[in-house]
């Protein structure tokens, strides 16, 4: 009698996916925007005025409302005096924009992590498309008489906190120097608090000068009205 054939070796177990299925989305993605000011975006500027000067510890020092920056922010043109470039961004793809003076830097961030922002109804700029505005950076020209040239000078740069430490200073500083470069400017300055460790390394790493053997000088307040009276 004829042995019986042995049976079929076992089929080799299915390997386990190493990535995630074709469907998932990787990361959590977030579209951003950097786009020009305008006197709409007041009331979230105000606020971002604001929250700059309570991480500062200069809260009793501000005064800024929105009447105040309503009259004095967009009165010239884009670039000539004061300007602003907010930081927008999205779950969803954001819908195009133009301007004539600035054209938008557009950009998708994946984050590892979803993003919980608990202060995003008072910075909604945009409803419908669900666009929050989540920082700024505030500048205007200056001028080099060493360069005989024109710079921009940053009078404040700020990211709100849940957005913090995803490259969203570093594309707003970056903005402002890309237009400097594109204007024929020769410098772009700003000042940094001395106790703000963690933004002097990263002004550092942008290859910023930290400048130690200059010091700020201000007229102000009582100190400067008193020149009202002054005879030159």
């Amino acid at each position: 009698m004829a042995a019986a054939a042995p049976p079929p070796p076992p089929a080799p177990a299915p390997e386990p996916a190493m990535g995630p299925p074709e469907s998932a989305p990787i990361g959590h993605p977030l579209f951003t925007r950097i786009r020009l000011a305008t006197p709409a975006d007041v009331p979230f500027i105000q606020k971002l005025i604001h929250q700059l000067a309570v991480f500062e510890r200069l809260a009793h020092q501000c005064e800024a409302t929105e009447a105040a920056l309503s009259r004095t922010l967009f009165n010239s043109p884009p670039f000539q005096s004061f300007t602003v470039f907010l930081l927008e961004l999205s779950h969803s793809p954001l819908p195009p924009i133009s301007s004539p003076s600035f054209t938008p830097h557009d950009r998708v961030v994946n984050s590892d992590l979803p993003i919980t922002d608990p202060e995003k109804d008072p910075f909604i700029s945009d409803p419908i498309n669900e666009i929050i505005v989540a920082g700024f950076v505030l500048f205007f020209p200056n001028y080099s008489t060493f360069l005989a040239k024109p710079g921009f000078y940053v009078e404040d740069l700020y990211v709100r906190e849940c957005y913090r430490k995803k490259g969203f200073g570093r594309m707003l500083l970056s903005a402002v120097a890309k237009q400097a470069v594109k204007m024929g400017y020769g410098r772009v300055e700003w000042v940094v608090l001395d106790w703000n460790v963690s933004a002097i390394k990263f002004y550092e790493q942008m290859g910023a000068q930290v400048l130690h053997d200059w010091r700020i000088c201000r007229l102000t307040g009582e100190a400067l009205q008193a020149y009202d009276h002054v005879n030159i």
